[in-house]
């Protein structure tokens, strides 16, 4: 089942490595606060989209060096897109 942003209704997350918690123990927590935290947006009048974005922000910033690499994927996508379009050089 989806919603209407289409993503899933449950949110899948990788098997939990030796060293971690049971998953039954994080996931259950995870859960919880991403609960809360949905319904002090909503209380406040947050919508769905600031929601996500502030939930994005939070995981790659817990990520060291996930925005940096993101940024430069980014950054190859539009220097490919401009080359396609002959606007820039192939070195």
């Amino acid at each position: 089942m989806q919603n209407h942003l289409n993503m899933p209704a449950t949110l899948e997350i990788d098997p939990p490595s030796e060293t971690s918690a049971p998953r039954e123990s994080w996931h259950t927590e995870v859960s919880q606060l991403l609960s809360h935290a949905a319904e002090l947006c909503v209380q406040h009048g947050i919508d769905v989209d600031n929601f996500l974005k502030i939930a994005w922000s939070a995981y790659v910033e817990s990520r060291p060096g996930m925005r940096e690499h993101l940024e430069e994927l980014q950054l190859r996508e539009q220097l490919d897109a401009l080359r396609k379009l002959g606007r820039l050089a192939i070195a």
